[in-house]
């Protein structure tokens, strides 16, 4: 499904003004119905829309008609054999397993989990603009409600810095401010970033050297790390471990589900995350409700979750699905409904 955006945005490596969003839709016996979707991205995880059709209309998902929906977790295993370079494709199916299973308990799926948190505050994302144009739309999010801004970086070091102290000093306290770079910096560019904007206390930096860079990124100092989110250079659980391992390349993992296939790959992140001492952060693509609110349920029934960037959803014109999460005053939390509780329009 071609989705366009209420207003294009750039980062470092591209401007987008429409998403594509593969739907999946699976119905048990008894008429529950599970809905799971996928984001592709083939500049992140070298898959593409077409790659993710192909897949789950091939014969392998035949293997799964007729199964017992409580049984959902060895599908999902199953389905890491048969899609093993394709997480887009494995979201899909484990959303849609998951939404059903939940849907036969009647209860939501981060109580099956065991919820930890309630709401948490989601960040909500600048792309890469002038000072001005930055400005205008911190003061539209603000009007909003929001109190959270994630500024997209990475193409002109002063510039970055620029419009970082600008919304600082244009808003004072109001905002606590992220920045992504999207790998477009050098070591050097990051440690001089974060020297000119520690007036401007920014809470986190996301990805700011490229994938492949992580020795590189080890040798930063230890207190720019700490608050440095791995993205692009996360992917799984056995990345997530590389990740971890002394010395840390990073205080804090960004999760998003299209990465790690789903709920069940996010999970072993977490735990992985955990163990070291690594606060989770939850990302997304440009997404339905269907995966974001997935993703918001994962969130919540992890203890270690400290932050969330699940605003993906919010510049669609259009989606499959309505209800999911509930967005208060930039908080988000879920819904009362089975499953993940949204309903198909």
């Amino acid at each position: 499904m071609n989705m366009a955006l209420t207003k294009p945005y750039t980062i470092a490596f591209e401007t987008t003004s429409s998403v594509e969003n593969v739907f999946l839709e699976i119905t048990l016996d008894n008429g529950i119905t599970g809905i799971g979707a996928a984001s592709p991205s083939v500049h992140v995880i070298r898959e593409s829309v077409d790659d993710c059709i192909s897949n789950l209309q091939s014969d392998a998902m035949q293997q799964f008609v007729g199964r017992d929906i409580r049984a959902f977790r060895k599908m999902i295993i199953e389905s890491e054999a048969l899609f093993p370079r394709y997480s887009a494709t494995r979201t899909a199916i484990d959303i849609a397993l998951h939404d059903a299973f939940g849907k036969l308990l009647g209860i939501p799926i981060v109580d099956f989990y065991g919820r930890r948190q309630h709401s948490l505050p989601t960040s909500v994302t600048i792309g890469i603009m002038n000072v001005e144009d930055t400005l205008a739309e911190a003061s539209a999010f603000k009007q909003m409600g929001f109190t959270i801004l994630k500024i997209k970086t990475g193409l002109n070091l002063d510039e970055d810095i620029e419009r970082c102290i600008k919304v600082r000093e244009r808003f004072g306290e109001y905002f606590k401010i992220r920045v992504d770079a999207n790998q477009g910096y050098t070591a050097q560019q990051t440690i001089a970033f974060v020297e000119a904007t520690k007036s401007v206390v920014i809470e986190l930096v996301e990805q700011p050297m490229p994938v492949g860079t992580e020795a590189e990124m080890q040798r930063l100092p230890e207190a720019t790390r700490e608050y440095i989110a791995c993205d692009e250079s996360l992917k799984d659980a056995r990345s997530a471990l590389s990740l971890a391992l002394p010395p840390k390349t990073c205080g804090i993992f960004n999760i998003k589900l299209m990465k790690c296939g789903g709920l069940s790959g996010a999970f072993e992140i977490a735990t992985i995350a955990r163990a070291a001492g690594i606060d989770l952060f939850w990302g997304c693509f440009d997404e339905s409700i269907v995966s974001i609110t997935a993703a918001l349920h994962a969130a919540l029934a992890c203890e270690n979750t400290c932050y969330l960037d699940l605003d993906g959803s919010l510049d669609l014109a259009e989606d499959l699905v309505t209800g999911g999460f509930i967005l208060e005053n930039g908080a988000m939390r879920t819904s009362d409904g089975a499953g993940f509780g949204y309903k198909k329009l």
